[in-house]
């Protein structure tokens, strides 16, 4: 049974996976064990996770694959450099010492980090093989498809050089057909209004996104006659006098601040409605760039399925336009699409095409629901209450899914962490928080209570897959909450003309739907269907939940504060349980009471501990 590690590090979102006998065991990214967001270190907690979830050590792995050719990213950097001397002094400057001293001598780096995890010396280590950037991504959108044959479409910053790749993907075959490279990039365009409208680039773009809805698409045609050269078919060029991501320290250029009436918008300062025509502008072009593509790739292919991967396939309403024109018959997006995902496309390309082993395509996906971290055992979590003095009950699953139900339908809100951890930026109902959607202040509640963070920002619906039907328009699995799909029109309350005449943020607390709570201000949701093969746990409390209320819906956020990962540990859960105004904790089985526990001076720490997003 041959062992494959996939390994992504050192430009963000470093993580780990674990594959044997071509099987997905373990995947995780080192954010979770170190509490650091993005974290870019080598994953050595991620690491020790997936060989302990196997029962293994280093000596066991027969192939570690790392995720991209740094030589290759350091050839591109070289000539971009040289391209814009001198004008790039400043970024070359500060670049490179941190490529000549470590980036360059990255197979040595990575020997030393893995030979003190396995407490052995260097030549001890298995075989390190490196693929490419995009092939990683390729590889890990088409091998855990439940398609034989596909298109592959990859859309993110940069890799070494490419931008945008396409791929055709086969049984264990994955051929490149075409790219776009560097500096032309979709993903970096839109990072580049993410840090203009105020938002923290390689972070903040889902938020860009979630604001879209409040604007209108007042800059569309300014930024197709002057930032980039649309081809029909989807290709393009970025005009970069108005860039300045290619040698600078900024993503815009004072060009780019000119052409749209301003400099970028200082983070935590006052929403406009600027920001919100720029945000729905640019989403509205991206959105046109990836159908452009997507009819493209149709017609030079045939083939009837898409797989998509990169960090631009985490634009679930991009992804549900592709969906909804009905360019492919069908088509699936890598839950962790960004760079961690990288670790699990490297590790199958090693066990496709290295090792050259036959794929058998699983009927759903093979990702198990993404549910490929961590868990933990009862009497470790009760260890740890114990420790705290924290005041819980034991439930059996039936008692604690019907009392939960009950406290949902109070309108309370629950911390819910139970099983394996979520693999990828979503939380899917293993570390997550949740409430009742009816709720029409459950939004807002949520928002600023708990989440502490942008009150614009949406959240997404967990329904039974089965009744999906029923408050969405979609006919299709969206189990990593990928897929953006407009709300039922039988269960939409219309606005008054009063109404949909109010400034974009204004419109937030209009009630628009029966479940306002994960209705958008465009009727649309971001939606996760559930299903009781992959997380039987969570899908019974929805339907104790449908019992008790009628409503086959819930309310899901991922379990942290802003800036803080998503939980990992029961400890994780409790402070963040804490620090909050959440109203109950379900840890497995244990349900505690906030005003049952410990009184403790109010922890805001939290803020200075996480880097805000």
């Amino acid at each position: 049974m041959p062992k494959i590690l996939g390994i992504s590090s050192y430009y963000h979102d470093s993580a780990a996976a674990l594959l044997i006998d071509g099987e997905i065991i373990a995947a995780a990214q080192e954010e979770r064990f170190t509490r650091k967001k993005h974290d870019d270190r080598f994953p050595v907690n991620a690491v020790k996770y997936c060989l302990s979830e196997a029962r293994i050590s280093i000596g066991d792995i027969d192939s570690i694959v790392y995720y991209e050719k740094p030589l290759l990213k350091f050839e591109r950097l070289i000539e971009t450099y040289i391209s814009c001397t001198p004008r790039g002094f400043k970024s070359y400057i500060k670049s490179m010492p941190i490529w000549l001293k470590e980036k360059l001598f990255l197979k040595k780096l990575l020997k030393t980090e893995l030979a003190a995890i396995g407490n052995c010396s260097v030549n001890e280590l298995p075989k390190l093989l490196f693929t490419e950037h995009h092939m990683s991504h390729a590889a890990s959108a088409f091998y855990p498809s439940p398609f034989k044959k596909a298109a592959v479409l990859c859309v993110d910053g940069v890799g070494e050089w490419a931008t945008t790749s396409v791929w055709m993907g086969e049984d264990n075959d994955l051929t490149p057909l075409w790219q776009i490279d560097f500096p032309h990039s979709l993903g970096l365009l839109y990072s580049a209004f993410t840090y203009y409208t105020g938002f923290k680039v390689n972070s903040g773009e889902y938020k860009l996104m979630g604001l879209a809805p409040y604007g209108n698409h007042t800059y569309v045609d300014l930024i197709l006659d002057n930032l980039i050269d649309l081809k029909d078919d989807g290709t393009f060029r970025l005009n970069m006098k108005y860039f300045n991501y290619t040698t600078g320290l900024t993503m815009t250029s004072n060009a780019f601040h000119k052409l749209f009436g301003g400099p970028p918008r200082k983070p935590e300062s006052t929403l406009t409605q600027r920001e919100m025509d720029i945000a729905r502008s640019i989403q509205q072009v991206t959105e046109e760039i990836m159908l452009r593509l997507s009819r493209t790739i149709k017609k030079e292919t045939g083939a009837d399925n898409l797989c998509l991967a990169g960090g631009v396939a985490l634009n679930c309403v991009a992804n549900g336009r592709i969906l909804r024109e009905g360019i492919f018959k069908d088509i699936w997006i890598q839950p962790a699409s960004g760079d961690s995902g990288g670790a699990v496309g490297a590790a199958l390309y090693a066990w496709h095409r290295y090792f050259k082993q036959p794929r058998k395509p699983h009927e759903n996906d093979s990702m198990k629901g993404s549910y490929l971290g961590p868990s933990q055992k009862l009497d470790e979590i009760k260890d740890y209450l114990d420790s705290v003095k924290a005041k819980y009950i034991l439930f059996d699953d039936d008692e604690l899914y019907k009392k939960l139900a009950k406290i949902l339908e109070e309108g309370k809100v629950i911390g819910w962490f139970q099983g394996r951890m979520e693999f990828g930026p979503r939380a899917l109902g293993s570390r997550s928080i949740i409430g009742d959607p009816r709720n029409s202040k459950m939004q807002s509640v949520m928002n600023l209570k708990i989440k502490y963070r942008e009150s614009f920002r949406p959240f997404a619906p967990s329904v039974l897959y089965e009744r999906v039907n029923d408050y969405f328009e979609l006919d299709h699995k969206s189990p990593y909450m990928l897929l953006v799909a407009p709300v039922e029109e039988s269960i939409r309350i219309k606005m008054t003309k009063e109404q949909d005449e109010l400034f974009g943020i204004d419109k937030l607390n209009v009630v628009r739907s029966a479940i306002p709570a994960v209705t958008h201000v465009d009727y649309s949701a971001r939606v996760q269907t559930v299903h009781k093969e992959t997380n039987p746990r969570y899908y019974n409390l929805i339907k104790e939940f449908e019992k008790l209320s009628g409503c086959g819906v819930i309310v899901n956020t991922s379990f942290n504060v802003r800036g803080e990962p998503i939980v990992c540990t029961a400890e994780d859960a409790y402070r963040c349980f804490m620090r909050t105004e959440m109203d109950y904790l379900v840890l497995e089985n244990f349900l505690l009471a906030k005003d049952e526990q410990p009184k403790v001076d109010r922890d805001e720490s939290w803020k200075k501990e996480f880097e805000l997003d």
